[in-house]
């Protein structure tokens, strides 16, 4: 078991930001932190998009604290954008990311340290800074039916690109970012396309402002606050009206149909006697924070969630999460991995540390970025 001050888990954009302002702070990277990921390479979830996802597609995304993403190609898919932009910036900044390293559980512990058990070995830490997104939980709603289906079914977690679905009848579910994008670049190929949702969409048009960002943001705080699992801040925005997606709507692809009450061998069903067939059902349905591992310290609420004030787990102030509901977009992140740094630091009992301020974006996410950090 290695005494460490702070493990950091996921290096993705909160836990590289978490991870920035720790070695800011005067703590060294591998001696009085470490840095656990799971994933297989540089890059968060972003490593995992679909390759038509390239990097002019993406709305919002903001640079990591201390380094600026420059000189990059919009043509490129998004995966390697930002995946070798986050290598160079862990090299940067010698953060000493450990992977593939896969956290098992975090217990606490009687001598005020918290127990971290990983595929590397244990870990006894001061404090915990847990960045572990949510593209490990794929989100599967059950429907009656389901496993009769004679077609494929498959979630955004697993969206290979429009290509693979030429000809096909696709049936896609969800109203979110990716619904939408899965839904466009399907439609230009497939046979057949039909959207459903649970509730009809919203679409945003004209500029979103800075207090229309504060009210999303304050509506998800409110959330987590209660305990409640949290919602992403682009699900109480709306869907951004741009000419793609104005061009959508006039040619029929975004006429969403309300949600189907049953699946059949051949496709799906409603009760007032409507089918539609289908090759491929797509669940575009979204994800849940990745925290089972932290259940042996029973932070959840009766909610449901974990309570969260600031960063901090209501229930174990050594335990801190960025990147989880108000924090879940990419300039969020940023701002809590310095907010959950400066409340470790005095748990620390170290001598307070003045953080210094890098050039940053507005402190409002934009919808769209956490749209595509789906």
């Amino acid at each position: 078991m290695q005494n460490v001050d702070v493990v950091v888990i996921g290096a993705g954009q909160a836990g590289l930001s978490g991870a920035y302002h720790l070695r800011r702070a005067g703590l060294r990277p591998g001696a009085d932190f470490v840095v656990l990921d799971h994933a297989p390479r540089p890059g968060g979830a972003w490593q995992f998009r679909w390759p038509s996802l390239t990097y002019g597609k993406v709305h919002g995304m903001h640079a990591l604290p201390g380094m600026e993403l420059t000189g990059t190609d919009g043509a490129r898919p998004s995966s390697e954008v930002i995946g070798g932009y986050f290598a160079s910036y862990e090299e940067t900044f010698a953060l000493q990311v450990h992977r593939p390293v896969h956290v098992r559980a975090v217990r606490g512990g009687a001598d005020e340290r918290l127990r971290v058990e990983s595929s590397e070995g244990g870990y006894a830490a001061r404090a915990l800074i847990n960045a572990t997104g949510t593209w490990d939980r794929p989100f599967w709603p059950r429907y009656p039916g389901q496993g009769t289906f004679g077609g494929r079914q498959l979630h955004t977690a697993d969206y290979p690109g429009p290509e693979e679905f030429a000809g096909q009848r696709v049936v896609v579910v969800g109203g979110g970012a990716s619904g939408t994008q899965h839904l466009m670049e399907i439609a230009a190929v497939a046979a057949e396309t039909t959207w459903v949702t649970r509730r009809p969409p919203v679409f945003r048009d004209g500029p979103f402002g800075e207090a229309q960002g504060r009210e999303a943001v304050a509506l998800v705080e409110e959330r987590v606050r209660r305990g409640l699992p949290p919602l992403s801040v682009v699900s109480v925005t709306g869907l951004p009206l741009d000419d793609a997606v104005r061009r959508a709507r006039s040619e029929g692809v975004l006429d969403r149909r309300p949600m189907f009450d049953r699946i059949t061998p051949t496709g799906v069903a409603w009760d007032d006697g409507t089918t539609v067939g289908a090759d491929v059902i797509l669940w575009a349905t979204g994800f849940r924070a990745a925290i089972d591992h932290l259940a042996p310290l029973r932070l959840r609420e009766r909610g449901g969630g974990i309570a969260v004030d600031g960063t901090r787990a209501v229930r174990d102030e050594r335990v801190h999460l960025v990147g989880y509901g108000p924090s879940a977009s990419t300039v969020g992140a940023n701002r809590a991995g310095r907010a959950a740094v400066r409340e470790i630091v005095r748990l620390l009992h170290r001598t307070p540390v003045a953080l210094p301020v890098d050039p940053a974006p507005s402190p409002v996410p934009h919808p769209d970025a956490v749209g595509a950090a789906h």
